[in-house]
Parts: C-alpha cells; sequence; structure tokens
C-alpha cells in the first residue's frame, strides 16, 4: 500500500502527504525547510486527505510568506560574508580545483570551492555549512561538557550521561534516566544562553515536565527562567 503521496498545488508547491501510525486524525503541518506536510492516519485514503486540505488551502497559502521569511533569512554565503564562531573565521575562496575542500585549522575554517561554480550553487553552500557545523562540533565538545559539569556542581545537579549531537529540533533534552543531549548549534548562543540551556536541562534531573516546580526551580537558578527563556526562542536551530 501506498504510504506517500506527493501533490502540486498552485500558490504553494509540492505539499507531501504520509501515513501515519502515530496519527489519529488528518493533521496539516506547515515548517520552513520542509514545506507542507499532511499526515494521514492508516485507514484514511489519500483522496480524503486531498479534499480536507482544499478546504484548508486559504488558511494554508496565508501561512507561506512567514515560511517563506524564515527561509530567506538564511544566509548565502560568499567571498565578502563576515562569519565567525567562537574560536574560528570563515574564509571562502574559488580555486581551479573541481573538488570542494574545507580544512578548520589556525583559527580559521577555509573552505575553497571550483571556480567554474557559483558559490551560490547549493552543493558550495551545503559543503560550507557543513564545514562551518563540524566546527561548532569542535568547540562544543570542548565547552559544552566541561561546562555543564561546573554549572551541576555548583547547583548541586546530579546527571549520568552528556552526549553532543547535531540536533535541529531542540537545545536539548534530558532523559527519564538522567542522560543530557545537547545540541552543537549552542556554541551559536551567548554565554549567558548556553548557561540557561545548560541549566535547563539539569533541572529537568530534578523536575521531568515543564510544571510550576520546574520553573520554579529554573529561576531559582538561572535568576530569570521565562526572560532567558524568551531570549533563546529568538534564535531559530536551523537558521544562520
Amino acid at each position: 500500500m501506498e504510504s506517500r503521496k506527493v501533490m502540486k498545488v498552485e500558490g504553494v508547491g509540492e505539499i507531501l502527504f504520509e501515513k501515519s501510525k502515530r496519527a489519529s486524525r488528518i493533521n496539516i503541518s506547515i515548517k520552513p525547510f520542509r514545506g507542507v506536510r499532511v499526515a494521514v492516519p492508516y485507514g484514511t485514503d489519500f483522496a480524503v486527505a486531498e479534499k480536507f486540505l482544499l478546504q484548508k488551502i486559504d488558511w494554508i497559502r496565508s501561512k507561506i510568506p512567514k515560511m517563506e521569511k524564515t527561509e530567506n533569512a538564511l544566509t548565502i554565503f560568499d567571498e565578502q560574508t563576515s562569519f565567525a564562531t567562537k574560536r574560528f573565521i570563515l574564509k571562502i575562496s574559488s580555486h581551479q580545483h573541481l573538488t570542494i575542500s574545507a580544512r578548520i585549522y589556525d583559527g580559521k575554517i577555509d573552505v575553497k570551492y571550483p571556480d567554474s561554480i557559483d558559490v551560490k550553487d547549493d552543493r558550495i553552500q551545503n559543503a560550507i555549512r557543513k564545514a562551518i557545523e563540524a566546527t561548532w562540533k569542535i568547540e562544543a565538545k570542548a565547552y559544552l561538557p566541561e561546562r555543564l559539569d561546573l554549572l551541576a556542581q555548583k547547583f548541586g545537579f546530579k546527571y549520568k550521561e552528556v552526549k553532543i549531537s547535531g540536533a535541529k529540533t531542540r537545545w536539548g533534552s534530558c532523559s527519564g534516566r538522567d542522560n543530557i543531549n545537547l545540541s552543537l548549534h549552542l556554541m551559536r548562543l551567548p554565554e549567558q544562553l548556553i548557561d540557561y540551556v545548560l541549566l535547563h536541562e539539569l533541572c529537568h534531573t530534578v523536575e521531568k515536565n515543564h510544571g510550576p516546580r520546574f520553573w520554579a526551580l529554573l529561576d531559582k537558578v538561572s535568576g530569570d527562567a521565562r526572560g532567558l527563556d524568551n531570549q533563546v526562542n529568538q534564535y531559530k536551530i536551523k537558521v544562520y
């Protein structure tokens, strides 16, 4: 049985319909870099989902500009782009070779691309982003575990393990077994906000949900939990 289907709609573009075991009803999501997706319960025909979507098409079209605004905020890197991580400066240049190269050394992220290809080409942009994220991972591994441990000791928290990942859906998470996972994208944040995210996850070793006791604890150790949370929410993990 077909589990996916793509439908093209004028003014929206391609819409992906996917069968989902988790969906109890037809659900439409509109997200930057993912586009419009429709989760369809097993047992529901795609034709029914398509009819439902068309009934919502004006609402969907009204959301497209906001999605495109977020997508358009993505940096298009070229030789004139001024970009740096906490310890490295991005340097982009073309060369006569046919390959794309990226080296991280001596405080530089040195990316070279073929002069026969436009720097705005997706292949070049993806290579640049890959090099930047590799740099953030180096920095994250050197900084985040040590900083997490310092904050845990300072405020009396205990956790089991910490892992660094390339997660782009959340800055961090804490499992039921008190294992903490941190996104390398934390290295994009100011140090005060990095500390806030680390403390947020450490508080989850005590309070497993986001109830009043969690926020009271986080406010106690961070000084301004709601204010700092609002600041973190100004950053979009997928947009830089």
